[in-house]
């Protein structure tokens, strides 16, 4: 999932540009190395900033990590959006969203999801950001259910199945990339197609 902002109405300022690198390269690099094992001077190094600068625009690593889980959110929504333009037929964007996730699965495979990373791997030194990073999941999760509502689901209904939808997201990248087989996520990804289909 990635959103670059337009910037076809406007130019970025200078501090815009670098502030976007910096939080794009820190995503990678705490979905890659972990945050505890990610230190500033190499997320400073990844985007091309030099290490003195960083401050400037993140005070502390903890405020680096709010801006990752903001840049998760963001990407999230723009997603939903994009999705939500393709078709006005409920399960026509949800095969559309699979299709989209299916798209990233090689990634993932590799390093696991960043959203869960993230969610996981800021709370103990910046929960803030952990709570944040896992707003990516309401969203998705919201989006599905809304979805699965217009099919003529109740709510709660809607609900449940929009989250066992992200489970079956979730858990094939996790169980996929422990085991270092393509397979399991496939598999998860047609259990996601039949859940839009018992909708």
């Amino acid at each position: 999932m990635s959103a670059a902002p337009d910037t076809r109405s406007a130019p970025r300022k200078r501090g815009d540009s670098r502030r976007e690198a910096l939080a794009q390269a820190a995503a990678e690099c705490f979905w890659k190395n972990g945050y505890a094992g990610t230190s500033l001077a190499q997320v400073a190094a990844a985007a091309g900033v030099p290490l003195g600068n960083i401050y400037y625009y993140h005070k502390t690593k903890a405020d680096l990590a709010m801006a990752v889980a903001d840049l998760f959110v963001g990407q999230t929504e723009a997603l939903v959006e994009d999705v939500a333009a393709e078709t006005a037929d409920p399960r026509g964007r949800l095969k559309a969203l699979v299709g989209r996730l299916k798209a990233s699965q090689a990634s993932r495979l590799a390093h696991g999801c960043p959203i869960a990373g993230a969610s996981r791997d800021f709370r103990a030194e910046a929960p803030q950001a952990a709570r944040r990073a896992a707003d990516s999941f309401t969203v998705l999760t919201g989006f599905v259910a809304a979805e699965l509502g217009r099919t003529g689901l109740r709510p709660s209904l809607a609900l449940a199945r929009a989250r066992a939808f992200v489970c079956e997201w979730q858990g094939g990248i996790a169980l996929g990339h422990a085991l270092g087989e393509a397979p399991v996520l496939a598999e998860a990804f047609m259990r996601m197609e039949r859940h839009i289909a018992q909708g």
